[in-house]
């Protein structure tokens, strides 16, 4: 449990007893913890596969080769869900980009990177239609050289929904300079079943530098599928 205090407790994350503390756009709130159940899902199942081998790999690590990647973690600092600047660990620092590397199919890293923009082009356009059974998401501009992209994606929503957070997931990967417009039917369809005409649909981007593993700031889009 996460906890933020003034004259009183202003703000507060994660669990403390059978209840879950977080925060909307109505503000903070208290809920009670509901344990999901584990599916044991494919791409769960890869995410512990990948947790298991970069904490095996970091132990391979020298002391020399730990040390730095503990004596860069305040380069990498991100903000909280307080606002407040925060460094990981150099482990989690580890973990993190070559996660990302790992996901995008570049090679992992032993060295902490120098950190350096990452290039993005604009996500601006997304259309589906039902009937054809296409999807088609379009970018300003080729994916840049040493970007790769991260394709998250939700299940068919109601069009009455504007807000998405929990529901993305990941379909796809795009290398360094894919084409533009994408055709995301196939990994769609492969994720959530065929696309549902009049119903909303978010894709969001990340890039990633194939170099450094840092990423961008997500990027999303809506539309509603078409017949």
């Amino acid at each position: 449990m996460k906890m933020k205090f003034g004259a009183l407790v202003t703000d507060g994350r994660g669990k403390i007893g059978g209840h879950v503390a977080s925060k909307n756009r109505a503000g903070a709130y208290l809920r009670t913890k509901v344990t999901p159940v584990n599916p044991q899902t494919t791409a769960q199942l890869e995410a512990r596969s990948r947790l298991t081998t970069y904490s095996q790999a970091w132990r391979g690590l020298t002391e020399e080769q730990r040390a730095a990647w503990n004596g860069a973690v305040s380069a990498f600092a991100k903000t909280d869900i307080f606002g407040d600047l925060k460094s990981p660990t150099g482990f989690n620092l580890y973990q993190r980009l070559n996660n990302n590397l790992a996901k995008v199919g570049a090679a992992p890293i032993d060295e902490p990177p120098i950190p350096s923009e990452v290039s993005t082009v604009t996500l601006d356009s997304l259309a589906g239609s039902a009937g054809a059974g296409t999807l088609s998401m379009g970018l300003s501009g080729n994916d840049p050289a040493r970007t790769a992209v991260k394709v998250f994606a939700t299940a068919p929503q109601s069009p009455g929904v504007n807000f998405v957070k929990s529901e993305y997931r990941l379909i796809t990967t795009l290398p360094a300079a894919t084409p533009t417009p994408v055709a995301l039917e196939t990994a769609y369809e492969a994720k959530f079943g065929a696309l549902v005409e009049g119903q909303k649909i978010f894709v969001r981007v990340v890039f990633v530098n194939t170099t450094t593993g840092q990423e961008s700031t997500p990027q999303q889009i809506s539309a509603i599928v078409a017949a």
